[in-house]
C-alpha cells in the first residue's frame, strides 16, 4: 500500500473518531469524502460522492423535516417549509460540515485543492450531504439523526426568531453593519445577451472592497449572488 493510500486510511479513521461513527462498510466513508476533481489522480478510485449527495440530500430533507413538526407544532406547513429550506440550504450545511472539520478529510484533485476547495460552500455542502447518505446506508436512520440533530439544535432558537430565514442581501447588511460598521452598496458592472435574456453583473462593496460578485437574469437576482458570494467568502475566512 503506497503511503498517499496509509494517509487516507489514517484520515479517515481520525474522522471516524472524531464523529463517534465507525463505519461496517469502509468503502462508503471512502466514497462520500471522494471529489469528483480526484478521480483523474487516482487510477484506482472509480467513484465519487455524486450519488451519495443525492441520497444524504434526501436524508436531510427528512430529518429536518421531523425536528421541525416536533419542535414547532403551532406553526402551518408554509412556515414549516420556509424554516427547512434556511436548515438545508448550502450555507447551513457548509457552516455544519466546517463544525466538524469536514475538510480536512476530503479527496480532493491537486488543483482543487490549492484553489481553497476545502473551503468552499458548494463543495463542503456536497460532502456533507453526501457523509449523511453514507451514514444512513451503513447504520440506518437512527444513527443519522443521532449526528444529524447536535449540529441542528443551536438553530432553532434562531430560527424560531426569523433570524435564518432573511435573503443574503439582509444578512449581508446585518453582519455589515455590525462588524464592519459599514452598510453594502451594489454596483452593475456589466450585462451581457439580448434585451429578452440580459444577464446582469453586480458587485457588492463593503467601504472601499468588493466583498463579492453576482451574476443574474435581473439586477436583483445578480445582488442577491453577489451577497450570497461575499458570505460565502466571509464564512471562509471565520
Amino acid at each position: 500500500m503506497d503511503s498517499r493510500r496509509i494517509d487516507v486510511f489514517a484520515l479517515h479513521h481520525e474522522l471516524e473518531d472524531r464523529l463517534g461513527i465507525h463505519f461496517k462498510d469502509k468503502s462508503l466513508l471512502t466514497r462520500a469524502l471522494t471529489h469528483r476533481s480526484f478521480l483523474n489522480e487516482a487510477p484506482l478510485v472509480h467513484m465519487d460522492n455524486e450519488r451519495l449527495e443525492f441520497l444524504g440530500d434526501a436524508v436531510i430533507d427528512l430529518l429536518v423535516a421531523e425536528v421541525l413538526y416536533q419542535r414547532f407544532p403551532e406553526q402551518r406547513e408554509g412556515t414549516l417549509t420556509t424554516m427547512r429550506a434556511s436548515l438545508v440550504r448550502r450555507e447551513t450545511l457548509a457552516r455544519f460540515a466546517r463544525q466538524i472539520d469536514l475538510g480536512k478529510y476530503l479527496l480532493l484533485g491537486r488543483g482543487e485543492a490549492e484553489n481553497g476547495g476545502r473551503e468552499r460552500d458548494a463543495l463542503l455542502c456536497a460532502a456533507f450531504e453526501a457523509l449523511c447518505g453514507a451514514i444512513y446506508l451503513d447504520q440506518g436512520l437512527e444513527t443519522a439523526a443521532s449526528f444529524l440533530y447536535p449540529l441542528l439544535e443551536p438553530m432553532l432558537v434562531p430560527l424560531a426568531h426569523g433570524e435564518l430565514t432573511k435573503d443574503p442581501k439582509s444578512r449581508l447588511q446585518e453582519w455589515a453593519q455590525t462588524a464592519l460598521g459599514e452598510t453594502p452598496h451594489y454596483v452593475t458592472v456589466g450585462s451581457t445577451g439580448p434585451d429578452h435574456a440580459k444577464e446582469f453583473t453586480v458587485e457588492v462593496w463593503i467601504g472601499q472592497d468588493v466583498y463579492g460578485v453576482g451574476v443574474g437574469l435581473s439586477k436583483q437576482k445578480a445582488a442577491q449572488q453577489a451577497a450570497r458570494a461575499a458570505l460565502e467568502a466571509i464564512a471562509g475566512r471565520e
